[in-house]
């Protein structure tokens, strides 16, 4: 095993994974210099944790430059977002942000002569889901359909790309990790917005298969794949599946069935009950659910990832003040899902003979 590098940089500091991952290989003393890689600023929230981290305000583009002049020995690439955000140029800026500061990151990192590790953050999305999956995935097992989500599309693009940089430069230890999605009772993602709702939104007549990870086993890998050599593509999930109707019961939350397009057609109608909107990628999540095998992640690191069942439990034990389902919350998000479907059912109603709605 060859000994931890002395100079890392993160791509992506200024979201609450990149500024986890850099503020705890800061603190790790056989490493030397941190820096951390990112065009924003992080919020006031983060900025306590990159106290040790060296922290230099670039986008992707400025990255070869960057990469080469610090000597790094070790990239470790986070800045991956997997919502598009329409107050920053929606799926384009999204596109831009995913795949090609992707592509800048391994071309800055392919002309780094001292780099010895590359750590790529990738997703389970990467297998698409549809109705032919297996019952499980594994870390060789190739998506039986082209996903719909943009999310799942731009995973695939960036793990081609990192095919491309092992055969440039075979001499670095390349590592992907495809994580399961994450949860933790302080994580703030798409996902734990979405159980934390009053009224949870599901498909009709689905009951999707789930895994999670925790955050802080997600952290550990991150930590032990740069400061060890594991080279490959490892999935990273808890072990055992949750059902989606028994994760929304945990969370003491109320499950609303909606047909599968209507998850896509009635945004609007979801955001009046306080419902985030939801994305194909989750959508196709929900219906068809997704499990994958991590014995080559355990084998490898020597490190098991706490179950399914217990990230989740740690997740809603931390929102439990808000989860209780009294009566008054029952009565109140029933009758808020009653007048939503009376108002839909009255727009959808044609307008009597000689009405101005003709």
């Amino acid at each position: 095993m060859t000994s931890p590098p002395s100079v890392v940089v993160v791509t992506g500091v200024s979201r609450y994974l990149g500024a986890r991952v850099a503020a705890r290989l800061a603190a790790d003393p056989k490493i030397d210099r941190v820096v951390g890689l990112d065009p924003h600023d992080p919020p006031a929230g983060l900025l306590g944790l990159l106290d040790g981290v060296e922290r230099i305000r670039a986008d992707a583009r400025a990255a070869t430059e960057a990469i080469a002049d610090l000597g790094a020995e070790a990239v470790v690439h986070l800045a991956v977002t997997s919502v598009p955000d329409a107050q920053h140029g929606g799926r384009a800026a999204m596109k831009e942000h995913n795949v090609i500061g992707t592509m800048q990151v391994l071309a800055a990192a392919q002309g780094a002569p001292r780099l010895r590790k590359l750590v790529v953050r990738s997703s389970t999305a990467a297998y698409g889901a549809s109705f032919r999956d297996p019952a499980v995935f594994t870390e060789d097992t190739e998506p039986r359909a082209v996903p719909r989500g943009a999310f799942a599309r731009d995973i695939l693009d960036i793990e081609g790309y990192v095919r491309g940089f092992r055969r440039r430069r075979p001499e670095v230890a390349a590592t992907v990790l495809r994580f399961a999605p994450m949860i933790s009772e302080s994580a703030e993602t798409s996902l734990t917005r979405y159980f934390a709702q009053p009224v949870v939104p599901t498909v009709l007549g689905r009951d999707a298969r789930l895994q999670f990870v925790h955050v802080e086993d997600a952290l550990e890998i991150l930590h032990r794949s740069v400061t060890e050599d594991h080279p490959g593509t490892f999935n990273v999930a808890g072990s055992g599946v949750l059902m989606l109707s028994q994760a929304v019961r945990r969370a003491g939350r109320i499950s609303l069935p909606v047909p599968e397009p209507a998850l896509s057609t009635g945004a609007a109608l979801l955001r009046n009950l306080g419902v985030e909107q939801i994305g194909l990628d989750q959508i196709d999540l929900f219906v068809h659910g997704r499990v994958v095998d991590t014995t080559r992640l355990i084998n490898e690191f020597g490190f098991t990832p706490r179950t399914t069942v217990a990230a989740f439990e740690e997740f809603i034990q931390a929102h439990a003040a808000g989860s209780t389902l009294t009566a008054d919350r029952l009565a109140a998000a029933e009758s808020a899902i009653l007048d939503a479907i009376r108002r839909v059912r009255a727009a959808a109603e044609p307008a009597p003979a000689g009405s101005d709605r003709a």
